[in-house]
């Protein structure tokens, strides 16, 4: 079958097309902007790249056109197949009838949801079954750094020669399917285990409020069978809403601060913790990732991965190996002392938490936030007062302005001369690598590309 992909350099639609490619497909795509590393990944398995969205491309004579939900009416190649009356589908169904549901090979889901962290356990998930020999499958919205590519079809388990794992590992997103189906992605899914990591209001572009994709959320818990996992984090009052409007599978809660129910946090180390099951310990968490949100995550993962049979002992050991996300406080360089990481937050709930959990590592050296409020949520300025709170740990604050909806000066202006806005990202750079000094570390947070600047800054502080 061709499969012709629109939106396909999103990390969701090109694991969609990397996925029906190595099952044997031909597949095309086009994109805006067709750009790295998407686009490598996809040129590297043999899939056809095409930029924009001329209706020409109804000439490929592709078997089904696969939509993105970056799409919207309007979009001339989209109309083009509506007028001609050709067959289109979301990424998340076909996902979900060709991959999740394939007759041939069923598959125990693992589905990863909340408003945080959904790559990072996704990924820590994921990466525990590798370690086990169970060879998933999955699909994530991010490069986990143990594996190098954003999705596979599941491979032979170490302890069955010439078999095929059942288990699909995927990040369960909350945000709409496609223009033409508003229900979340995740509903598609039909998950046996599923993580309900946290829950926050985001997506004010698609979302009214919090009670709107709490309804979502329960729309998901609707789908896990009775002999299915429900995992959910203990702290948060939105899931205990979400799970009072019913539940009908085993539940298993984590982030309890009692130390006696579900999956907690014992002893704290310098790299790590001691892991406690109904009070129980289970073993000790040691790495080097930054901060209790990431502890969270490996509860959750720990919990997911002892459904399917993976044992806390194992899951730990693996954990102890795992090499984190691409984009998750990665370090894209040090020059003259100072360290520049590139950060996907983009919440204020994750701003905070990043910069909660570097503090922690580096005391009282000094931390520069270099913010750029990309989403979607954050362009509307639905959330933008929360902002000055969630940047309580940087010492100073360098926020990139340009085509917001409000003035980040004026919502900036609690955190007084420690934060700075700017409309030019020349300026930016040279406004940061100007007040940069060695030991200083340089947090970069976007949901973007931000024009480069994580490059750009390192060059100015080396200059």
């Amino acid at each position: 079958m061709h499969l012709h992909i629109l939106g396909i350099c999103g990390t969701f639609m090109g694991g969609i097309a990397q996925l029906a490619r190595a099952s044997g497909h031909t597949v095309t795509g086009c994109d805006a902007n067709v750009y790295p590393p998407m686009s490598s990944q996809l040129e590297a398995a043999g899939i056809q790249l095409i930029e924009g969205y001329s209706p020409e491309q109804i000439k490929l004579n592709a078997d089904i056109y696969v939509v993105g939900n970056v799409v919207t009416r309007g979009n001339p190649l989209m109309e083009a197949i509506l007028d001609a009356g050709l067959p289109y589908v979301s990424g998340p169904q076909w996902l979900a009838e060709q991959v999740l549901r394939d007759p041939a090979f069923p598959k125990w889901v693992l589905a990863v949801a909340g408003t945080h962290g959904k790559t990072t356990t996704s990924s820590m998930l994921t990466w525990i079954l590798e370690y086990a020999g169970l060879a998933p499958g999955f699909l994530i919205g991010g490069v986990p750094e143990n594996f190098g590519i954003s999705a596979r079809l599941p491979g032979e388990p170490r302890q069955e020669k010439g078999g095929r794992s059942p288990f699909f590992v995927i990040e369960a997103d909350e945000y709409d399917t496609a223009f033409f189906d508003k229900r979340s992605k995740f509903v598609h899914y039909r998950p046996r285990t599923a993580v309900l990591n946290n829950l926050e209001f985001d997506h004010a572009d698609i979302f009214a409020d919090l009670a709107a994709i709490e309804t979502q959320f329960h729309h998901l818990v609707r789908t896990v069978p009775a002999q299915g996992l429900l995992i959910a984090n203990g702290r948060e009052a939105s899931l205990a809403r979400v799970l009072h409007r019913g539940c009908w599978s085993r539940l298993e809660r984590f982030g309890g601060v009692d130390g006696q129910s579900g999956w907690c946090m014992g002893t704290s180390y310098p790299d790590g913790c001691d892991v406690l099951l109904d009070g129980q310990l289970q073993g000790r968490l040691q790495w080097s990732l930054l901060g209790e949100h990431n502890q969270l995550n490996a509860l959750a993962a720990l919990a997911a991965a002892r459904h399917v049979g993976v044992s806390p002992a194992v899951g730990l050991a693996a954990l102890t190996a795992f090499r984190n996300v691409k984009r998750r406080m990665e370090i894209r360089g040090v020059r003259n002392g100072i360290t520049v990481y590139d950060d996907f937050a983009h919440h204020p709930t994750a701003i905070a938490t990043t910069l909660a959990g570097l503090r922690t590592k580096v005391g009282n050296t000094r931390i520069l936030a270099v913010l750029e409020p990309r989403s979607n949520t954050m362009k509307l300025g639905t959330i933008k007062d929360a902002l000055p709170g969630s940047l309580a740990s940087a010492d100073l604050v360098f926020c990139y302005g340009a085509d917001l909806g409000w003035n980040p000066a004026e919502v900036l202006a609690p955190l007084g001369e420690r934060a700075r806005c700017y409309n030019e990202l020349a300026g930016l750079v040279g406004a940061v690598a100007a007040a940069a000094r060695p030991g200083d570390q340089i947090v970069v947070m976007s949901n973007g590309g931000f024009g480069g600047v994580h490059q750009k800054l390192l060059d100015a502080i080396a200059g």
